[in-house]
């Protein structure tokens, strides 16, 4: 079901560049405006140029930021910045990160997988599978892009299943470990190393390990489907049927993941209320009936809602001023019943239902939501007087994202964080048209 091709990658020269470090990029949905403006800063080659580039007055249809990306694409080609691999390959890529939230030496975990192009397919054909509902204002940003450079910049992450490890170690027995092509350590402590296979025997191999198994999209949603629309335009435009053949605008860059492998992180995403929230009184009764209510110290907090959270749904809510915290369990009875969507049985969607419509019954207030991955952040926004209420989760599970994919439900905004996020930059997928 996945049509894997490998592809000659597009890939920073150090002879030109020097430290690959200062020319990678985090992915651009994360960035805010400061660390746009930095990485700008940092290297006149840095992808964030291509990827994220800076508006600039005077800017129109004919001159502007996804413009200068392209000419800025083709100019670092030209001139060597950027080198194209001389033979197909796939891109081995290994992620040597900590855990969010764990001390020091502990949590230490290795993310593996590899790069490359695969066949793009319509959602609903079995093949390639999404979990998250995306926004229109995000994929036309990115339809521009694409449109200008022609370029997969950054990689789409998807995971397909391993349970036997086949895949992987074959991937680990056709490298030297020892010899990665870049290995250097990003701003955030990770250790980043990426290889190269070209041999055609071990790419055949893989293709074909590869084939009968579905892809499910872990981040890239808005990047994937854009991809689809520009494959659907590009296939108009040239008078084409709307399948057949393989063209360049077919594929898309991807970096692939077991979804067994035991350094893939999902990292939960909290909701903390900006509004004016009710009274400790008021909130008890409002949820009450819902949710068995119980005050927990602070040293325990943590740690109690994600030993809860392996056998029933439970929430965490921090107040602002010198309320409890609180552990919301959800009661029996208001728990899924048998026979309930699989995104009804998530606990992001839960805690929509029967936390957060309740507390703010105002749609206008749901908006002013900010979301965390961070623990700590969600205490601290609460603690430093810049929050009225946070809402922990326990993160969601693979296994639940696979379930919700499989039955063609979306889940809800902002259900996960798959954590750590490949890189933007390491291999671009320039099309040869």
């Amino acid at each position: 079901m996945a049509n894997l091709i490998p592809f000659r990658g597009v890939l920073y020269n150090p002879a030109s560049v020097g430290d690959i470090a200062k020319v990678v990029a985090p992915p651009y949905d994360i960035i805010d405006a400061a660390g746009q403006a930095a990485l700008h800063e940092r290297h006149p080659n840095n992808v964030i140029r291509i990827e994220l580039g800076l508006d600039e007055p005077g800017d129109g249809p004919g001159r502007n930021r996804y413009t200068r990306a392209a000419g800025l694409l083709r100019d670092w080609l030209a001139k060597g910045a950027l080198t194209r691999d001389p033979a197909p390959a796939i891109y081995p890529y290994q992620i040597d990160y900590q855990t969010p939230g764990a001390g020091p030496g502990e949590g230490r975990r290795v993310l593996k997988g590899f790069l490359s192009t695969v066949a793009l397919a319509e959602f609903g054909t079995g093949h390639i599978y999404p979990h998250e509902n995306t926004r229109s204002a995000a994929k036309a940003d990115r339809m521009e892009l694409l449109s200008a450079c022609r370029a997969n910049v950054s990689p789409i992450f998807s995971l397909f299943s391993d349970p036997d490890g086949g895949v992987l170690a074959l991937i680990d027995k056709s490298i030297d470990a020892d010899r990665p092509r870049f290995d250097f350590q990003d701003d955030t402590g990770c250790r980043q190393r990426l290889w190269t296979i070209n041999d055609p025997a071990v790419l055949k191999t893989l293709t074909d390990a590869l084939r009968p198994k579905p892809l499910f999209i872990a981040d890239g949603h808005h990047r994937y489907e854009t991809a689809l629309a520009y494959r659907r335009h590009r296939r108009q435009e040239a008078g084409l049927p709307a399948s057949g053949g393989l063209h360049p605008f077919d594929s898309v860059l991807m970096l692939f993941s077991s979804l067994e492998d035991p350094g893939l992180t999902v990292l939960p995403t909290h909701r903390v209320l900006t509004t004016p929230v009710p009274p400790l009184a008021d909130i008890k009764r409002l949820l009450g009936e819902t949710c068995d209510i119980e005050e927990i110290p602070r040293q325990q907090f943590l740690r109690t809602l994600r030993s809860r959270g392996q056998a029933a749904p439970v929430f965490g809510l921090a107040l602002r001023g010198e309320a409890p915290l609180l552990l919301l369990s959800v009661k029996p009875s208001h728990r899924p019943k048998a026979g309930a969507s699989e995104r009804d049985k998530l606990d992001v969607s839960l805690l929509q239902t029967l936390v957060i419509n309740r507390l703010c019954p105002d749609e206008s207030d749901q908006h002013a939501l900010i979301y965390t991955k961070d623990d700590q952040e969600a205490l601290d926004l609460i603690a430093q007087g810049k929050a009225t209420a946070s809402l922990l989760l326990n993160p969601t599970k693979v296994a639940e994202v696979r379930a919700v994919a499989q039955a063609g439900e979306r889940m809800p905004h902002k259900s996960t964080y798959f954590f750590p996020k490949p890189l933007t930059g390491l291999v671009i997928n320039v099309m040869q048209e």
